[in-house]
């Protein structure tokens, strides 16, 4: 904090995490609004198109010093769209899409696998951008938030305004 102050740049950085907070809200209420009406897939499309591009942002402008600017709109863009998809809808769809008869099990690996990926992704940034710098790091997880994309257009299905035993035909079906 000292730091930052000393060089008078600890009221910017005030100003960014306010900023960044009233994006997450106010795009987490999109989720909330628009969840029911648009689907699951839908946002979780657009989100990872949308964190895919804001990642890859940060990955062409950052350190760039006249390209601050952008890449600040390139993380607010990546948290606009993780908070209206990934961030909320995740769980709704892990709630609704396993079928009643592996319900508890499915769920209970599903969150498992959510949170190990989640330490996967906290622990290896810095030592991946140390080692092999911002754009390639950032410029990978934009290439996993397309393939996140393309995952949940052909492998997920919707669950909007399905009941569980509708799920649980649809696993049955196929």
């Amino acid at each position: 904090r000292d730091y930052y102050a000393s060089r008078g740049l600890g009221d910017v950085y005030k100003r960014q995490t306010v900023f960044n907070g009233i994006v997450n809200l106010g795009f987490t209420c999109v989720a909330i609004f628009t969840v029911e009406k648009l689907g699951r897939k839908p946002l979780l499309i657009t989100g990872s198109l949308g964190m895919a591009l804001g990642a890859i942002g940060v990955a062409i402008t950052f350190g760039n010093p006249n390209l601050q600017l952008l890449c600040m709109v390139s993380i607010m863009v990546y948290s606009a769209s993780f908070m209206f998809s990934w961030g909320p809808i995740c769980w709704v769809l892990i709630a609704e899409v396993f079928p009643n008869t592996i319900r508890g099990a499915a769920v209970a690996i599903a969150v498992a696998f959510q949170w190990i990926f989640n330490w996967i992704v906290s622990t290896s940034f810095v030592p991946m951008a140390n080692s092999l710098g911002y754009w390639f790091t950032y410029g990978l997880y934009g290439v996993i938030c397309i393939l996140a994309a393309i995952f949940v257009w052909k492998l997920v299905p919707e669950t909007k305004g399905k009941t569980l035993e509708d799920m649980t035909k649809l696993w049955k079906k196929n």
